[in-house]
């Protein structure tokens, strides 16, 4: 039997997980890594950790499976997507820390740039907003603020890379500097109708263009680990962000399939074929992993930048809770939120709203609000989210979804799943898999070394667990929708000043 192992990188830990020809989870290990928060708003990984907390990972996983690297077809990685890193060529010293996707520091040079006029060329180029989100302008954060980067960097002595290419370079001992079109189409800099890097935006942004990583396929071999790291070269032969991943991994390979990752944020992607559709819903489009050889193929995305992470601030800064799985038992002890909206703005609001300066605000309360209403709000605060995010998706690409597949940690979550259920009026499907990230990657991985010979096996792979139906009327659920949409209206601009 032929194995892959994925390396899926994300946002709060480091994960492997080994699977078999069937789909099969075979073995798995994780482990968490430092965040970072050293002004409001900031957040930051350091680079080494991510990359030995992702080496330790594997090598676990590998055993935990009784797995041995020769047994190995291919390797594929998942990652988090926009997290900006720059490295000394030379020796891969990371010149700072790598900036997440959810930093908002550049949200005044975001505005600058829409206030002279470049929204609307971004835009048509990259499929994105100018938001701090993306990793144009966090790049131009670095050059501009470590001392002599600028210099260095026009002098080809700097690498520029997402998570992807850094664990690639580290994988390869600084052999190979590549990145796929998922994550280069996340950056500002790529033009999604070239399928390359854009003179243009690179102007714009400030960034020469020899900090930039080649972009390969997808799924293709790209490059061979170093020998030395599991005693033999293994294929590297699957890239994408973990969204694009997941999207197939849950086999959502035709126009109008969708799925909802509910992990620390939320993220909706919605196939949409050879057809990239510019977004008039504040959407954003993005390219869809392929198979080997395959045309290229767009996705329309709503971000959702706080989900399952309101659960933890739940736990942690609360202590409501003690562990994550503690909130359904906790929201279940009312029938609802006693009126209670929470706005989960932390880090502002993503799609459809794109309102870097919104922040988190808790509406309703009454002398008869209790914890389990606290609760309840909070887990319904990711479903009104995504619903908002649907909503959108169907206006812009002019049809009703048929259902909705889920993965993710809070896709365990019954109450949750049957929420969102009720919101959207349409079924919501959970896979027996729920790793879908990694199953993406490796099926990436494996279609371009023989593992799977085309998509069609992949489709035959894929087995629900449970569909969860609509309950709710549609005027309640459009009242409930109504109060949502006051509470997000109310927690707009609050950090504006």
């Amino acid at each position: 039997m032929a194995f892959v192992l994925a390396f899926d990188q994300g946002t709060t830990s480091s994960r492997a997980i080994v699977f078999d020809e069937r789909g099969v989870i075979r073995g798995m290990a994780q482990a968490e890594f430092t965040q970072h928060f050293p002004q409001p708003g900031w957040v930051e990984h350091d680079p080494m950790e991510i990359w030995r907390s992702q080496r330790d990972v594997a090598a676990a996983a590998l055993e935990n499976a009784g797995v041995r690297a020769r047994d190995i077809a291919a390797l594929g990685i998942t990652n988090q997507r926009e997290t900006t890193l720059l490295w000394d060529r030379r020796d891969g010293t990371p010149v700072y820390r790598a900036i997440v996707w959810q930093d908002r520091r550049t949200a005044a040079d975001c505005e600058r740039l829409k206030a002279a006029g470049h929204e609307q060329l971004v835009r048509a180029k990259t499929g994105l907003v100018l938001d701090p989100y993306f990793s144009g302008t966090k790049l131009a954060w670095l050059l501009d603020h470590v001392p002599g980067a600028r210099e260095r960097a026009e002098r080809g002595e700097l690498a520029f890379g997402t998570v992807d290419t850094w664990l690639v370079w580290q994988l390869t001992d600084g052999a190979v500097h590549v990145t796929d079109p998922t994550n280069a189409s996340r950056t500002l800099l790529y033009n999604l109708h070239t399928g390359d890097w854009d003179d243009e935006l690179l102007a714009l942004f400030g960034i020469p263009r020899s900090v930039l990583p080649e972009i390969r396929p997808s799924s293709g071999v790209i490059a061979e680990t170093a020998p030395h790291l599991y005693g033999r070269a293994i294929p590297i032969a699957g890239i994408a962000g973990d969204q694009q991943a997941a999207l197939y991994g849950q086999v959502c390979l035709q126009p109008g399939m969708a799925k909802n990752t509910y992990g620390t944020g939320c993220f909706m992607l919605l196939h949409t074929g050879a057809h990239c559709i510019a977004s008039q819903q504040g959407l954003i489009s993005s390219r869809a992993a392929t198979a080997p050889s395959a045309a290229p193929e767009y996705c329309l995305e709503g971000s959702v930048f706080v989900a399952g992470a309101v659960v933890q601030w739940l736990r942690d800064e609360l202590r409501l809770i003690r562990h994550a799985a503690e909130i359904e038992t906790l929201a279940g002890q009312v029938p609802d939120a006693g009126g209670v909206y929470f706005v989960p703005a932390f880090a502002g609001l993503g799609a459809p709203h794109w309102d870097p300066y919104a922040r988190g605000a808790m509406y309703g309360l009454t002398r008869g609000t209790t914890a389990a209403h606290l609760a309840r709000a909070v887990l319904e605060s990711i479903a009104f989210q995504s619903a908002d995010v649907l909503r959108a998706m169907e206006q812009d690409a002019g049809n009703r979804l048929a259902e909705l597949r889920v993965d993710g940690g809070a896709a365990a979550n019954d109450l949750l799943m049957q929420f969102q259920a009720d919101l959207l009026g349409v079924p919501v499907v959970r896979p027996v898999v729920q790793e879908t990230t990694a199953l993406g990657a490796a099926y990436l991985a494996g279609l371009a070394t023989g593992v799977w010979h085309n998509p069609g096996q992949l489709s035959a792979l894929w087995q629900q667990d449970r569909v969860f139906t609509p309950k709710m009327s549609r005027d309640e659920a459009e009242q409930r929708m109504r109060g949502w949409r006051r509470a997000v209206e109310r927690s707009r601009a609050w950090a504006a000043d």
